[in-house]
């Protein structure tokens, strides 16, 4: 069977704006997606007694979120069909660095670079569906912050970013899925 290298299309936005819904809905209705790497990275850190790796050990956190993400993309490249759908993408680590004023290797933009997305979906802050948990500890101000950083970090890197409305579920799946095949 020839590989036929899927399209690699990225949801990304602030905390608690659909991404994560939509993609298992995606997955629902028979689409290869890959979750969310930071609740992963999140609940390790929480086995190991750290409760906010991020907080605690920003650097080490991205690095983790670095390395899963980067696995994620390169096992997209193996999937036989024509779309793959990711939650959050590599550039995110950078935005989120940059926007919490971290240091970090230069391997981090080399990654940017190095790793692209044919399509990047962004779901914009949306008030009504905000909410927070355990792994979440973003209020809606810093949400927004991070927002704001991300679309930044996503356009210098020259992506489009294609806004997906605020709507219901199945019209947001509509909506992507038209954008792929229009």
């Amino acid at each position: 069977m020839a590989k036929l290298n899927p399209f690699k299309n990225v949801l990304i936005g602030g905390p608690s704006t659909g991404k994560s819904t939509v993609l298992e809905a995606l997955s629902d209705r028979g689409y290869w997606c890959f979750p969310e790497v930071s609740r992963e990275v999140t609940l390790e850190a929480r086995q190991l007694g750290i409760e906010h790796l991020f907080l605690k050990e920003p650097l080490k956190f991205s690095e983790m979120l670095l390395k899963g993400r980067i696995k994620q993309f390169e096992d997209a490249q193996t999937i036989t069909t024509k779309h793959v759908f990711l939650d959050r993408g590599i550039p995110d680590i950078s935005a989120y660095m940059d926007f919490f004023k971290q240091d970090y290797p230069k391997e981090f933009l080399e990654a940017n670079l190095n790793y692209r997305y044919d399509k990047v979906f962004l779901f914009p802050i949306w008030n009504d569906i905000y909410t927070t948990d355990n792994e979440r500890f973003e209020d809606l101000e810093l949400a927004k912050g991070l927002q704001n950083t991300l679309i930044k970090t996503y356009k210098e890197l020259g992506y489009e970013l294609i806004e997906v409305p605020k709507t219901q579920i199945d019209e947001r799946i509509e909506f992507i899925l038209k954008t792929l095949h229009p």
